[in-house]
């Protein structure tokens, strides 16, 4: 579409180009790929769809992939090139550090939180939040304590079968680093402790630009875009964050426009889509004016239509948030962005699913990429990625949007709450 369109107009989609960055997750491509595909097929079966996903094309340099698909309902057919951008090698080159680091600078990293005022501009916008950041230490220290009492046990079991100087003291520090070590590594599955260090460690870094391998891949992901945006025929791209990727994507926006001043006046247009952000832990810092300066650029820009889509259950995310507002920055009549909208996963999830599901903390927080359970909801990412509507669209009309997507015989709509989105 050329230029001479208006960005605000509803718009029917024929082709579609995606462009997905991840969040802070060392699975990458491969299990993103298998994920997208089984919840594309439960989508396709919901809307009683005829889709098709093609294979991944693996780029040369490794850090971009790309999947087609072809979608048809009811009077419509979407052509979506889903393209994958990659940066779980720098991801899993962090999970490789050893333990005693990822709890040394763990520990240094919260010190800092704290000192610089962090820890508490989070609580006061998402309390919850600062729950989550604080999990993580609370295991640790329930861990310690653990092994402590086991160390205490173990001194008082020598020393009373033996006497020599220094044992009980020798045998309670081998009992407390070898419980503590156990603990850890044996319950990281369940607990998810250290992936917590290694993504607040790597966020604090990136937020105060210490993190030069992030930034020298980010800029090529602005490159992979400016050239997404030149050669696709699409009639839309969307730029998709999930999570800490939420983040990313703004960086990588705002250097493909330090690249490309007109993207998204010439050709298609182009969206940004966060879900599930927390754009604050990159954003919060007081060393992080860089970023703010990203976040007001985007929020000011005519040409880029950004929605952010925030769920109050998802205790990952800030929910209630104003990404523009809450990090101080006031544009005045000139701010355009971000559209928030809020999503109610009790509306996208069977009601003999929610009461477990709802206390599943990262499997909730992947919902956002999942396949809805049931007809009628505002927010579905596949239908977003698949549908016929453009993005904005979605945000602003999802009644009529959903009304037109139906099959013939849809399922009961979801029954609302008297008090909207408070009440999941």
């Amino acid at each position: 579409m050329d230029s001479a369109n208006n960005k605000t107009e509803p718009a029917r989609v024929r082709r579609r180009h995606v462009v997905y960055v991840q969040g802070y997750d060392p699975r990458g491509l491969a299990e993103y790929y298998r994920m997208f595909r089984s919840e594309y097929r439960k989508f396709c079966a919901l809307y009683g769809l005829t889709g098709t996903i093609g294979k991944l094309a693996d780029a040369t340099d490794h850090f971009t992939a790309t999947w087609p698909l072809v979608t048809t309902g009811n009077g419509w057919q979407v052509d979506t090139t889903y393209q994958f951008l990659r940066w779980e090698d720098i991801i899993r080159g962090d999970f490789a550090q050893p333990i005693w680091w990822k709890i040394f600078h763990g520990l240094v990293t919260f010190f800092w939180l704290i000192r610089q005022g962090t820890l508490a501009a989070f609580t006061r916008h998402n309390w919850r939040f600062t729950g989550f950041v604080a999990y993580a230490y609370v295991v640790l220290i329930s861990h310690v304590l653990v092994a402590a009492l086991c160390g205490v046990a173990a001194g008082y079991l020598v020393g009373a079968i033996l006497s020599f100087p220094y044992l009980p003291l020798l045998a309670g520090l081998a009992a407390f680093a070898t419980v503590v070590t156990l603990l850890v590594t044996r319950t990281e599955q369940q607990t998810y402790m250290l992936y917590m260090f290694n993504d607040i460690i790597a966020t604090f870094r990136y937020a105060n630009r210490r993190r030069p391998d992030w930034e020298e891949r980010f800029e090529l992901f602005a490159h992979y875009l400016v050239a997404a945006v030149k050669s696709t025929n699409a009639d839309e791209v969307i730029v998709i964050g999930h999570s800490s990727g939420s983040f990313i994507a703004i960086d990588v926006l705002t250097r493909a426009l330090a690249h490309d001043p007109e993207l998204g006046r010439h050709g298609p247009r182009v969206a940004l889509m966060t879900v599930g952000s927390n754009i604050p832990t990159a954003g919060f810092h007081p060393a992080s004016g860089w970023y703010r300066e990203r976040l007001a650029r985007i929020a000011v820009e005519p040409a880029i239509d950004w929605v952010d889509y925030q769920s109050r259950k998802d205790i990952m995310n800030f929910f209630a948030f104003d990404p523009i507002r809450g990090h101080g920055i006031e544009l005045g009549a000139a701010r355009r962005n971000p559209t928030v909208v809020p999503v109610r996963f009790r509306d996208i999830v069977k009601p003999e699913n929610y009461p477990r599901f709802r206390w599943r903390f990262f499997r909730l927080h992947f919902q956002f990429l999942m396949a809805n359970e049931r007809l009628g909801a505002a927010y579905d990412y596949f239908m977003i990625c698949c549908g016929p509507f453009d993005l904005m669209t979605r945000a602003t009309r999802p009644d009529a949007v959903v009304a037109a997507v139906a099959p013939k015989n849809p399922l009961p709509a979801p029954i609302r709450p008297p008090d909207d989105d408070t009440a999941a």
